[in-house]
């Protein structure tokens, strides 16, 4: 298997670990009152202490601190970026509603991604790539809009204008966040791990101090609420970004943020298989796009 395509698989199972970050929120809500701003937190925290010591057990402790010399502040702002698109998006879920939010913050990033990547390459590209990327990127968002709204998710927040604001943020937050993480991984030779575990670490200090501002509860006791948020940051943040910057080495920004659309498939999935709720023809022709999209980038 080439370089390429296992970069671009790494990337497909970050995108599938993250979609069932959705279903994790739903047993959060269950079983605890916690600000999704609050599990956002406890996320990134968790999964900073997940790398650190994993990181000391394996001793990549010289690959941390060769990239905190070498590039602290750029590392630093991918970990905030990281936060801040987060918390921007479940902002934008709360003022414009959840389809709003998720249509166009993840939209938007595939879309600003594809154009630099076109201008970066824009001496190489034939006319025929240039359609065909404008093909893989159309049906994976026309995929995401019917994806969204079969969710059953269509409901619109007592803010839209603000919603919408907040939702072309974050996904711009996203788009350049991801840009740079390639940028460090292809160019410098950062190695994937020590840049997940450091720019998780700064994250995680930006983000802990805005969710103790934005109200609790903090201390969870529930062990459903415990074991929940251990699962969304060891597997959704660590291992899922671990993976996704892996995969950056040998995967162009721009087709990278289209695979990691396989996130609102496999959340719309297992909604459907675990809660019981219908996916509907919209959301399997959506679906179905965006596969159909995620298999057009194996060139």
């Amino acid at each position: 298997m080439s370089s390429t395509r296992t970069g671009l698989l790494s990337v497909c199972l970050a995108g599938i670990l993250w979609g069932t970050g959705g279903l994790a929120l739903e047993i959060l809500r269950d079983h605890s009152s916690m600000t999704v701003l609050t599990v956002s937190a406890y996320r990134m925290l968790i999964a900073a202490i997940a790398l650190v010591a994993a990181s000391l057990v394996l001793r990549r402790g010289p690959q941390l601190v060769a990239l905190a010399r070498a590039h602290p502040g750029r590392a630093a702002v991918v970990g905030l970026g990281t936060g801040a698109y987060q918390a921007l998006y479940f902002g934008s879920v709360a003022t414009a509603g959840v389809t709003v939010a998720t249509v166009v913050s993840l939209g938007l990033a595939p879309v600003l991604l594809a154009v630099v990547d076109l201008r970066r390459a824009r001496r190489r590209t034939a006319a025929r790539g240039t359609v065909r990327l404008g093909l893989v990127v159309g049906a994976a968002l026309s995929g995401l809009v019917l994806v969204s709204a079969a969710s059953g998710a269509s409901a619109v927040g007592t803010r839209p204008v603000l919603g919408l604001l907040l939702a072309v943020a974050s996904g711009s937050v996203y788009a350049a966040t991801t840009a740079l993480g390639g940028t460090l991984l292809a160019t410098d030779g950062v190695d994937p791990f020590a840049l997940t575990t450091v720019a998780t670490t700064a994250g995680a200090a930006g983000l802990v101090p805005v969710a103790l501002v934005g109200g609790g509860p903090f201390l969870p006791s529930d062990p459903v609420t415990l074991g929940t948020l251990a699962y969304l940051g060891i597997f959704t943040m660590a291992l899922a970004y671990g993976l996704f910057y892996a995969g950056l080495r040998t995967t162009r920004s721009g087709a990278a943020v289209v695979a990691t659309l396989l996130e609102p498939v496999t959340a719309a999935v297992a909604a459907a298989v675990v809660l019981g709720e219908r996916l509907g023809p919209p959301g399997i022709v959506g679906s179905v796009l965006i596969l159909a999209a995620v298999a057009g980038l194996d060139e």
